[in-house]
Order: C-alpha cells, then structure tokens, then sequence
C-alpha cells in the first residue's frame, strides 16, 4: 500500500500537465474551435488534417512536450532510486494522457492520446524499443495508410519494453500493470476506429473525403 499515494500523487500531476489541450489552442490560434472541425478530435491527426501541417507540428510538438517535461525532470530528481522511479514516471505519465484524453475544462472531451504515449516510450523505453517503434509504426501507416492501426500497435511498446528489458526487475509485476493500461486506454479511446477498421471505412490518411 505504501506505492498508492506516490502513484496518485504522479498521476494527479501528469494529469494537470495533460490538460494543456494543444490541438484547442492552435486552433484557436487559426480563429477556430478545433472540436467543431473534422473529427472534433483534439489531436495533432485532426490538427493536420484540419489546418495542415504546420500547425499538426505544432499541435504534436505540445503534446510531446507536455509529456516528456514532467517526466524528464521526475526522472532527473529521483535518479538513482531503482526501477520504482520508472514506475511513478509511467504513472505520471498516465496521467498525462488522462489529462489529454479528458481535459476537466473541456467537459472531458480531448484527444486519443497517442502522441503523448509516444512521448512517455520516448523518455521512459529504451531506445532500442523507441526505434524499433518508429519504424514499425512508419511502416504499417506506409503500407496501410491508417493512423490508427500504427497506433494501437504502438500502444503496446511499453509492454515490449517491459517485457524484454526489465523482466528481472522488483517492480516487474508494477511494470507490466502500468503498461497494460496504457494499451487498454488506448484501445478504448479507438474502439470507433476499430469498428471502421473492421468495416473497411477507416479514414485512410492523405485520403480526402468525397
């Protein structure tokens, strides 16, 4: 019970950090309200498709960041502590796409999450994983041109990572638990693309809609 506090407390964190809903604010930037354009996600997909590239740059370099800061600094304080400072981190990180996904200010209505899941493998994974990663996602979305296929594989990267690189760790069983609520998160914020997927109606991207 002594890892519940410290969990929530990161969790709480990451969620205020995760609330920052990049894709609203450079829509508004652009004198719209991005939750009334194509997908109404607040994503830097919808961000992209909505207003083009450079602002879904814009919108995944805040998600990124947004993510990555308050690990990154967690990680550097707490150096040295063992495996349970990448277990608060993933948490934290956790929270970060809880805030992303359901911004308390937006009525809970924000993103998919995907972004800032790629943001807690890019500073928590190993870098093995975080390039292998790249280059998996690259080639399904290349091959397949859906977004969302790559992104439900890469839901399951800090799975991989746990499992390859940090089976023999204390906080093996934390590990693992952490990282499967990251892919159920984010196969429950898919589920519509999943159904489209299975249909053969998924959006596919660079595809215009008729």
């Amino acid at each position: 019970m002594h890892i519940v506090v410290p969990i929530l407390v990161c969790v709480l964190i990451g969620y205020c950090f995760g609330c920052f809903s990049t894709a609203y604010f450079v829509g508004k930037l652009h004198g719209i309200d991005i939750r009334n354009e194509g997908s109404g996600n607040l994503g830097s997909t919808n961000a992209l498709r909505t207003l083009g590239i450079k602002a879904g740059l814009m919108t995944f370099a805040g998600d990124i960041l947004k993510a990555a800061v308050p690990i990154c600094i967690f990680r550097v304080v707490y150096h040295g502590q063992g495996d349970i400072v990448l277990v608060l981190a993933m948490w934290m990180g956790l929270g970060v796409v809880l805030g992303h996904n359901f911004p308390f200010w937006l009525h809970f209505k924000g993103g998919k999450g995907i972004a800032v899941t790629a943001a807690v493998i890019l500073v928590t994974a190993e870098w093995q994983i975080t390039v292998a990663g790249l280059l998996i996602f690259a080639i399904i979305v290349g091959i397949t041109r859906y977004v969302s296929l790559g992104s439900l594989v890469a839901s399951f990267y800090l799975l991989a990572n746990v499992l390859i690189f940090h089976r023999d760790s204390p906080e093996w069983i934390h590990l693992i638990a952490v990282s499967l609520v990251f892919a159920l998160l984010a196969f429950i914020q898919h589920r519509g693309n999943i159904v489209r997927l299975l249909n053969g109606t998924e959006r596919k991207v660079g595809v215009k809609e008729e």
